[in-house]
């Protein structure tokens, strides 16, 4: 089935690679939305908050990982199933990232325009 409404940001790759990002922009959104409480701990939510929190969020993963959490029907325990799963992603990113920043040296490159690239790839 094809998505009716536009998804608001990137979802969610099964492999976890846009996970960081992913967690940020879900945040904000769920934050804009009045719903962020939805995926804190010790909530006390109204069952259309959480259907719509729910919804959102797997509107926002890949199919796969959709399929794979089908019958997860709490935003909260959602969130916590991806967290565990993709959390050590900070252990591993983190610091080849400030490895890469450490190394990035302007006279590497040929041209202003390859520098800006690498650089808001790092930042990214």
């Amino acid at each position: 089935m094809t998505n009716i409404e536009n998804r608001k940001f990137i979802a969610l790759d099964i492999s976890g690679k846009n996970y960081l990002s992913w967690v940020f922009d879900v945040k904000l959104h769920l934050s804009a939305k009045k719903l962020r409480h939805t995926i804190d701990e010790d909530n006390a939510t109204s069952n259309g908050e959480r259907t719509t929190a729910l919804i959102f969020l797997r509107h926002h993963i890949d199919d796969g990982l959709k399929y794979e959490y089908l019958t997860v029907e709490n935003p909260l325990e959602l969130w916590q199933n991806l967290n565990d799963r993709f959390e050590h992603l900070k252990a591993v990113v983190l610091p080849k990232t400030l490895n890469d920043w450490a190394q990035l040296r302007f006279q590497d490159f040929k041209t202003v325009s390859e520098y800006n690239s690498t650089l808001f790839k790092i930042v990214s």
